[in-house]
């Protein structure tokens, strides 16, 4: 892999919803077009919380819910935000549904549940892994792949997620 480009890592220990959203504002205000983030982890773990509030920050209007059953929704906020779960699909029908348009288009977009489709997803990203751990917090690891990714987590190693 001596192609594969440089890797930053950060690990945030949320004890809350308002911790988890903490973060997904840091990240909802360094979103560009073409912001790429994928989020795994067991049901239950938050992913889509995490979603919902990334999605307010990026200033979506209204309700914001799982595409578990459609896989794919398109919103609207200060850029065009894809929200993706791929939980229910394989990386062959994933393949057919045109994801790159996405991946590499005017917004951002999250995709939960990306593993199932590793294959199909871009090289640079930040990737996202929600652990819950016995204390019910979560632990929420991000991996930059890329800029600005890798630039990302060097931010939240040096300040944390309260200096937004």
């Amino acid at each position: 892999m001596a192609n594969q480009k440089p890797q930053h890592y950060y690990e945030y220990r949320s004890h809350n919803l308002e911790e988890t959203e903490q973060l997904a504002a840091f990240l909802a205000q360094r979103a560009i077009p073409g912001t790429m983030i994928t989020l795994d982890g067991d049901l239950g773990a938050g992913k889509t919380h995490f979603s919902k509030a990334f999605a307010r920050h990026l200033e979506v209007p209204g309700m914001v819910n799982s595409p578990t059953f459609t896989i794919i929704k398109e919103y609207e906020g200060r850029m065009p935000f894809y929200h993706m779960d791929v939980y229910r699909i394989s990386e062959p029908e994933a393949a057919d549904l045109g994801l790159d348009e996405y991946f590499f288009g005017e917004g951002a977009t999250l995709v939960e549940w990306s593993s199932r489709i590793e294959d199909l997803l871009p090289e640079e990203r930040l990737a996202i892994q929600i652990t819950v751990n016995e204390d019910d917090s979560r632990t929420i690891a991000c991996t930059g792949y890329g800029e600005p990714y890798a630039a990302w987590c060097q931010e939240l190693i040096q300040n944390g997620v309260s200096d937004n």
